[in-house]
């Protein structure tokens, strides 16, 4: 069947496949094929030219034909008539509610452009439709600035300050690692891609070692899992440093030529036997040897590190101390050896270009929101620290009251009265049901886009398949007729989506091969780092970091313990790991995986739940002094003995008390990136 340049037109009584690129927070990033027939997505699928893609798409993007053509897409503006957070709407016409959205945004912008605060963050990873013309409406404006914290920036300061950027090996090379630790990841559920060349190196008798708190799916097939308590893996890579030391499992030519501060690491380390790590991992100091001398006498060995282990208060500190290791024991030098936690630092995008900062208006400095605390920022005053109270938020890309923690605080945040709320959605999510306005967004199958990648170095295009339904329209053309809207008369708002897919690598990557393929790879080395050249001010991988120890910060990395300890009020530590058949609050009103998933679940260990008189499928109550969370419980040895799972995100609507398990997380933050501590969180459970 042909593939054509430009979209497939929905009059055309045809079948095409057109090339495309999954949208969504995942670091495979997958390629695309869908399959249109008389203008109606019928199929999506990996498309086999793509090597990490090879043809096979999980489960949920699967099923992304279902949710474009789902019976509850919102497909017209809609004007609030009911409470905030009822749900209750009627049908406007775009030109009525784009010069609503204007006059109520230019008036509050008159006061204070600040009080007016975008809210967005990977419900697309595209960047024309997630970061482009959005950012050229809103510094333009001279709007708040939104501190993008929610999912990684702990573990990205980790790498930034130890390796440089968001760098490490190439994915493809795992197949040949001969041990691979998969640290903080269920990668058979959140990187399939990487899981099937895991799968290929254990077949040629690799061995494969889990960490994580959960014994997950991909715990099941390791032959080895370090089931550890939730924020200690940076006192796990302290252990294993201190017995590469012991055993002399270290490679000191690299050490010498290529790293700083190795002397005050190796201190640190030897403060660290495994015996003391041990009493703080919750595990037995037996399994930290075997683990070391399997990677102090195995070459090569690679480390998949994923972003589960730093959502603690120690979360950078703990990337710092595992991205570390490969250094120690040259494991760099391989192809196949290294790290893993993110490649988007490799991406040469041209943000400057797509985002335009220069807009700002002269000598204006807004502040920044973090994301993670919009629960309390919401309901702050005006003050001198804080500046203006937040008067308006623009919400795309994101579904805060379900997705952002102590949401019962958000919820109360986004039901005020006086805050004009504009959401730009597929759905009735939870957040939607509390807007002013509703705005209909295309998705993936119905826009431009073009991506990067955290999981792989192949730069991916994303050609509409259909044409936009009902009246929905692509972010960046709402950003596009607001910015009109307002007056904004600045040549760049006039940028197709199309241009701007342009614009966002320059000359740095073929766009016509782009078009003619879908795809195009970066010219990236195998062994990056085999001779050192790390992305850092010193060019070596930084154990010691100069620039933390200037921010009057610990310039080593240590083990940070969590902000909450299990105690006699809440004695069970709970993390919230994302249930297999949802991607963050995406894809929970398709039906069909929503019956894979059937309820909202905690897992809890027999041990904790007998005494508790807890059977499997209790409807028990999860509680803490943040709010209470009622779900059924699965009796389970997938959690560990005082440590419970409550597997999100569920939308708070689909809750048996109407919350989710974010009603239970915490606003506090990271030790560095001031990102999200949602596994650092303690609870009590009872029957309900």
């Amino acid at each position: 069947m042909p593939m054509p340049r430009a979209a497939h037109s929905p009059s055309a009584s045809s079948t095409v496949l057109v090339r495309g690129a999954c949208p969504h927070d995942c670091p495979d990033t997958c390629a695309l094929l869908t399959t249109v027939q008389d203008g109606i997505a019928i199929r999506v699928q990996g498309n086999p030219a793509h090597a990490h893609t090879d043809g096979v798409l999980c489960t949920k993007v699967s099923k992304y034909a279902e949710r474009t053509h789902h019976p509850d897409r919102i497909l017209t503006p809609l004007k609030r008539t009911g409470p905030k957070g009822s749900g209750q709407f009627t049908p406007v016409g775009w030109d009525e509610a784009l010069a609503d959205i204007a006059q109520r945004l230019g008036s509050i912008a008159a006061r204070d452009p600040q009080a007016i605060l975008p809210y967005s963050y990977a419900g697309t990873m595209g960047l024309v439709q997630g970061e482009s013309m959005d950012r050229r409406f809103f510094h333009r404006l001279g709007a708040s600035f939104l501190h993008r914290s929610i999912c990684s920036t702990a573990g990205g300061e980790g790498l930034l300050h130890t390796l440089g950027a968001k760098v490490g090996m190439k994915v493809e090379f795992f197949a040949e690692a001969k041990l691979i630790l998969i640290w903080g990841s269920n990668s058979i559920g959140s990187n399939l891609h990487f899981w099937r060349y895991a799968q290929q190196a254990k077949r040629n008798g690799a061995k494969l070692v889990c960490i994580d708190p959960r014994k997950t799916e991909t715990a099941d097939k390791c032959q080895e899992h370090l089931q550890i308590l939730p924020g200690t893996d940076a006192a796990l890579a302290l252990a294993l440093m201190h017995e590469l030391i012991a055993n002399d499992w270290l490679d000191h030519d690299y050490i010498a030529r290529h790293t700083l501060g190795w002397d005050g690491l190796r201190e640190r380390a030897l403060q660290w036997p495994p015996e003391r790590a041990a009493a703080v991992c919750g595990i037995p100091a037996g399994q930290i040897r075997q683990l070391a001398k399997d990677y102090g006498t195995t070459q090569p060995a690679a480390i998949r590190l994923n972003y589960g282990m730093q959502r603690v208060r120690g979360g950078g500190n703990a990337t710092r101390a595992i991205v570390c290791l490969p250094a120690l024991t040259g494991a760099w030098r391989h192809r196949a050896g290294g790290v893993l936690f993110s490649s988007s630092g490799q991406f040469p995008v041209q943000r400057a270009v797509l985002q335009r900062p220069d807009l700002i208006p002269a000598g204006a400095t807004p502040r920044t929101i973090n994301m993670v605390t919009i629960g309390d920022d919401l309901l702050r005053k005006a003050s001198p620290d804080f500046g203006p109270r937040i008067d308006a938020v623009v919400v795309y890309n994101s579904n805060p009251v379900a997705v952002a923690p102590d949401s019962a605080k958000v919820a109360q945040g986004f039901a005020r009265e006086d805050l004009f709320t504009v959401v730009l959605e597929h759905f009735a999510t939870d957040t939607a049901d509390y807007a002013d306005y509703v705005l209909p967004a295309t998705t993936q199958l119905e826009h431009w886009d073009v991506h990067l990648s955290y999981g792989h170095t192949d730069v991916l295009l994303n050609r509409p398949a259909i044409a936009p339904m009902g009246q929905a329209r692509s972010n960046a053309q709402i950003f596009r007729e607001l910015a009109a809207r307002m007056g904004f008369t600045d040549p760049c708002f006039a940028d197709s989506d199309e241009a701007l897919c342009q614009q966002a690598y320059g000359d740095k990557v073929d766009f016509n091969q782009l078009l003619d393929v879908g795809f195009a790879p970066l010219a990236i080395p195998d062994a990056p780092f085999a001779e050192g050249g790390f992305p850092t001010p010193s060019g070596q991988c930084e154990f010691y970091s100069e620039r933390l120890a200037a921010q009057g910060l610990d310039p080593l990395p240590s083990h940070v313990p969590n902000h909450e300890a299990p105690g006699t009020a809440y004695p069970l530590a709970m993390i919230s790991p994302p249930a297999r058949n949802f991607l963050n609050s995406t894809f929970v009103n398709v039906q069909s995986l929503r019956n894979i998933e059937t309820r909202p679940v905690l897992e809890i260990h027999p041990h904790d739940a007998a005494p508790r008189g807890i059977a499997d499928g209790s409807v028990v109550r999860v509680f803490n002094d943040r709010g209470s969370y009622e779900c059924h419980a699965t009796v389970s040895e997938r959690a560990r003995p005082g440590v419970v799972n409550g597997l999100g995100i569920w939308w708070r609507k689909f809750g048996l008390n109407g919350t989710n398990v974010n009603q239970l997380t915490s606003q506090a933050l990271t030790d560095l990136g001031a990102a999200p501590t949602f596994y650092d969180c303690v609870v009590e459970v009872a029957l309900a």
